[in-house]
């Protein structure tokens, strides 16, 4: 009987319902801050209004949040706004992609020779030490006036983090690690690509995350300098013009790119996060 009853309890255990998914619960968790998010939004429009309407705020200064709305509903429909946005998105991501994908490379790729990483070292600290924002005079007169020299702007600047960032992964993977790829006859490439690659991943990541907001200062900067359209083009002329309603529309059309570029970094994060 004992024995019985204990198969008996067995079969019930295993055969008991899995626990239910709490995958509701965390959706209703991203909505309520969802909604918090948009109440913050909503919150300082209100202020900026009740400061138009209290004399506070003065509307040739600040604008105004209908005079705002206005403007990109008018840009949206002439398609201005649409090909400001697209020339800006073609030279961020371009610089980005470029910039990101040749620094960390090179980053990565120094750790296999110490000896030009002592020679290069005194070379990194003062690329990081200089503003990139001051290479861009010189940029565009190497690169022209044209698309060109807001990509290179863009990937110069976005090169120099990522190539830091990298070669700084390289340096905090675990030398525990590497002295036992060593001890196991593991030749130096084997411990580069097996440690010190995924080792740096988190870097790497970092420097992405990082180089979004310098890729939109390198296309913006540049297009400040000299150009024919882009968001930057678009805010500068706006401000010349004292037209402030469209200086926002500008403004928050680089906030919403940098937003999608973040979102994309995010997922570019879970699928290194799933290969690692």
């Amino acid at each position: 009987m004992a024995m019985a009853t204990d198969i008996g309890e067995a079969k019930t255990q295993t055969a008991a319902p899995p626990a239910p998914k709490r995958k509701p619960r965390k959706a209703a968790g991203r909505w309520r801050i969802t909604a918090y998010q948009f109440g913050v939004l909503l919150a300082l429009i209100a202020l900026w209004q009740v400061g138009l309407w209290t004399g506070v705020l003065r509307p040739y200064i600040y604008g105004t949040p209908l005079g705002v709305l206005q403007s990109f509903a008018t840009q949206i429909a002439n398609g201005t706004l649409i090909w400001h946005f697209w020339v800006t998105a073609q030279e961020v991501v371009l610089g980005f992609v470029i910039g990101c994908s040749l620094g960390s490379l090179a980053g990565l790729l120094l750790w296999l020779s110490p000896l030009w990483a002592k020679i290069l070292h005194p070379y990194m600290i003062a690329l990081n030490g200089v503003p990139k924002i001051a290479l861009a005079p010189l940029i565009i007169v190497w690169f022209g006036l044209g698309m060109e020299s807001k990509i290179a702007i863009a990937a110069i600047i976005t090169f120099i983090v990522a190539f830091l960032q990298a070669y700084k992964g390289t340096q905090e993977v675990d030398q525990d690690l590497i002295r036992l790829m060593k001890s196991l006859g593991a030749s130096q490439w084997q411990t580069f690509r097996k440690i010190v690659m995924p080792g740096s991943v988190p870097w790497i990541v970092s420097a992405l995350r990082l180089n979004v907001g310098f890729a939109l200062i390198g296309a913006v900067v540049g297009e400040y300098i000299s150009a024919e359209a882009g968001l930057g083009y678009m805010v500068y002329y706006s401000g010349q013009l004292y037209d402030l309603n469209s200086v926002w529309v500008g403004i928050f059309s680089l906030m919403i790119m940098a937003l999608i570029l973040e979102a994309v970094v995010a997922r570019i994060e879970k699928l290194l996060d799933m290969e690692v």
